[in-house]
């Protein structure tokens, strides 16, 4: 039987673009709206101010939230698309961090609007992003 970790994978080999893809982003956990990703800190997505770059953290916190929704409906994707993600970057990561993970939550989900947040740790545990989003159920 295919566990809700290898469906979420399998879904997000499926539908992600290329460049979300090249996050070499890997599914830690999953359980019904509640995903855990880890995002590899490689000099690919580090600027040259020698941190993390927000554009990969917004990526990655988007597809967090996707993950979270394919979670919600039992591993299954439903076609969706990102209406709003507001995001807060509150302390930089340093290039040198090796990995972050994200969590993503569902909020609420309605027949064509859900509402999640994704939190963004740093490999020291502290809380360096978090983002709002809300989906357009298609």
């Amino acid at each position: 039987m295919v566990g809700m970790v290898e469906q979420i994978e399998a879904a997000l080999e499926r539908i992600a673009a290329p460049c979300v893809k090249a996050l070499n982003l890997r599914v830690l956990a999953a359980e019904p709206g509640l995903i855990r990703l880890a995002l590899p800190v490689t000099p690919e997505v580090c600027h040259g101010g020698g941190v993390l770059c927000g554009q990969a953290m917004m990526s990655a916190m988007d597809i967090a939230m996707v993950g979270a929704m394919v979670s919600y409906d039992g591993g299954a994707f439903r076609p969706m698309t990102t209406v709003e993600l507001h995001s807060n970057f509150l302390r930089p990561v340093p290039a040198d961090a090796g990995e972050v993970t994200l969590t993503g939550r569902v909020i609420k989900r309605g027949k064509t609007l859900a509402y999640g947040e994704i939190e963004l740790h740093g490999a020291d545990g502290k809380l360096a992003a978090k983002a709002s989003t809300t989906y357009a159920l298609l």
